[in-house]
């Protein structure tokens, strides 16, 4: 067995031992980007390095009995109910309730215990917690977490920040021993414990523990954090007004992202810009997220100057074009018979639109061999002649939309590279212009963006925080001859980043909107959906996932255009009407050719959509 085959054979033993420790949920399991992500019906779990090692395997069964024990233990009516609005107050309340359920499965599974701890380990493996009087209230939700583990399960921190743990244990049980002494008494009860964890709060930042009764003109807060219940309980109705839909709304709506083997760096990085917890099944637990729905709903963008549009050869230099497309020629060897045949029967599925009927009894033309009788039965009658008639065939363009994020490096890019080669030429050859787009960002984390968010004071909300990069790599109108070397840049190193799928949409639906041509067609190969760590930190993790819902609502139902899509080893059914999904990419030629075969077999004359 192939290591890539066992590796398919660990995800998915990984995924159903997921969904049996959750209780028999059927929820779909993805595997992308490099944190956990749970949704009403799926799951994403951090993606498997190519050549991953024992720990990473190990740190990966972690994540899953992570999001297992979230799913089985964890109420999201009770938790927005008692959940605090302020941002820090809400990631501490928010890390003590992660440390409860997965301390309810360290408990009782020593397995699990283990599979966690290794999960942590590699969260932490480059991340440091800044000593008390200098960390943010990211990293005091950190050490919440860690103290009440350490509580709750008699689990030691991991090694590389015993020293510092060191130092803030005295400081959290001077002021809060007490309250993390009763924690261990309400580990089954959610609302009792999610009580002890806003007294929790109070205890350790009283300007956060209660701050939600500001917004209650009828309440008098007590500074001290020591509140009786009952205002506690006005405070958690106060909060669950301040923050609706904050919590539960991102669970449930959090989507699936993409990115690079480089994740364990940039998630490092990510420590010290309010990136989204590695591990956390609510990408919100960064704290910087929406209070209120109209704010959500409404897509934005920080700043635009840093995008670019840019033609592939301007992002290399001849000499290195020449080198990558001398190894995709290499990597062609190896698909291009099958793909090819595939081409050729789309291209012979063309040519039958093209032409497909006759006039006959013609006095000259070919010879109509279904005719010779009469030279026997009719000796004095003329012989009989048919022509080939030619049926207009409307102008169609093509545009191939390739999903350039980091995840898609390796085999993935290669094949879809391939694939979309030997299709310009077929198409071409049938007289279907095409055009080759890809789409990715400019940096990871944020670029330029992201410094001038920072710059600006880090406002709530911004919306679409990193330089988009989207790349052109054959015009429609330009021959595959010319455009031929371009393909090759998908696979340099580094030109693979992050995914925004929605605005690369819009950008390729406009470009085809603009052409002549009759019938205009969108196929899109993406292997997950969209993700931006820098965005996703600082807003819902649904912002980007439901801006691409929206774009592709439009284009289906009020676009001439019409729009198709593949997904890699990822479920795109649930985004686009017409989809297909495959789980090899040497399935993707044949996906391509099949989608575009099926669609040229339809009805050519019926109802058009046009533009509102």
């Amino acid at each position: 067995m192939s290591s890539h085959e066992k590796d398919a054979q660990f995800l998915k033993s990984n995924a159903a031992a997921m969904r049996a420790l959750a209780g028999g949920k059927d929820h779909q399991v993805t595997y992308a980007g490099t944190d956990s992500h749970i949704g009403k019906a799926d799951v994403r779990l951090p993606a498997l390095p190519p050549t991953a090692t024992a720990a990473q395997k190990a740190s990966l069964r972690g994540a899953a009995d992570g999001a297992a024990l979230w799913l089985a233990h964890h109420n999201p009516i009770t938790h927005k109910k008692h959940c605090p609005a302020p941002d820090g107050a809400k990631a501490i309340f928010e890390a003590a309730e992660r440390a409860r359920v997965e301390a309810i499965g360290a408990r009782h599974m020593k397995g699990v215990g283990a599979n966690l701890e290794a999960a942590l380990n590699q969260r932490y493996e480059n991340r440091q917690i800044d000593a008390p009087g200098s960390a943010d209230d990211a990293g005091i939700a950190e050490v919440v977490r860690l103290m009440l583990r350490e509580q709750l399960t008699g689990a030691p921190p991991p090694k590389n920040l015993s020293m510092v743990m060191d130092l803030w244990r005295p400081w959290v049980r001077h002021r809060a021993g007490e309250v993390i002494d009763q924690l261990g008494d309400s580990l089954d009860d959610q609302s009792a414990f999610a009580e002890l964890s806003r007294r929790l709060i109070g205890a350790l930042e009283s300007d956060l523990g209660d701050a939600t009764s500001d917004q209650d003109n009828d309440d008098d807060q007590d500074d001290n954090g020591d509140s009786q219940s009952e205002q506690d309980g006005e405070q958690s109705a106060v909060g669950e007004d301040a923050s609706d839909g904050d919590d539960s709304q991102a669970m449930d709506d959090a989507g699936d992202a993409g990115t690079t083997e480089d994740g364990e760096m940039m998630e490092a990085e990510g420590a010290d810009d309010g990136s989204a917890d590695g591990e956390s099944p609510n990408p919100d637990m960064a704290g910087q997220n929406a209070r209120n729905a109209a704010d959500r709903d409404s897509y934005r963008i920080f700043e635009t100057k840093f995008d670019e549009v840019v033609l592939a050869d301007e992002l290399c230099d001849p000499q290195e074009l020449d080198r990558l497309r001398t190894m995709l020629d290499r990597h062609m060897e190896n698909v291009t018979s099958v793909v090819g045949k595939l081409a050729n029967r789309l291209q012979r599925k063309l040519m039958a639109h093209q032409n497909r009927s006759w006039d006959f009894d013609l006095d000259e033309g070919i010879l109509d061999a279904a005719k010779l009788y009469r030279v026997v039965t009719q000796p004095m009658s003329p012989l009989s002649y048919k022509q080939e008639q030619d049926t207009k065939f409307r102008d169609t363009v093509v545009t191939l939309l390739l999903d350039n994020s980091g995840s898609m490096r390796g085999r993935p890019i290669t094949i879809a590279a391939v694939t979309a080669d030997i299709l310009a030429r077929t198409l071409e050859r049938c007289g279907v212009k095409v055009e080759i787009l890809g789409f990715t960002t400019r940096a990871w984390k944020g670029g330029q963006s992201r410094e001038l968010w920072q710059q600006a004071g880090k406002p709530a909300m911004p919306g679409r925080l990193n330089d988009l990069r989207h790349i052109i790599y054959k015009p429609a109108d330009a021959p595959w001859r010319r455009a031929r070397k371009s393909l090759g840049l998908m696979l340099r190193e580094g030109i693979l980043k992050e995914n925004i799928d929605g605005e690369a949409l819009l950008w390729a639906h406009e470009r085809l909107l603009a052409r002549h041509e009759d019938r205009r067609i969108m196929l899109v190969i993406s292997d997950g959906a969209p993700v931006d760590d820098s965005t996703l930190s600082v807003n819902s993790g649904s912002y980007l996932e439901r801006h691409l819902r929206e774009v592709i609502t439009y284009i289906e139902n009020r676009s001439p255009v019409e729009l198709l899509a593949i997904g890699i080893g990822h479920d795109v059914t649930r985004y686009y009407r017409r989809a297909v999904t495959i789980t090899d990419v040497d399935q993707l030629g044949g996906a391509v050719v099949g989608q575009l075969t099926d669609l040229f077999d339809e009805d050519s004359g019926g109802p058009r959509r046009r533009v509102a």
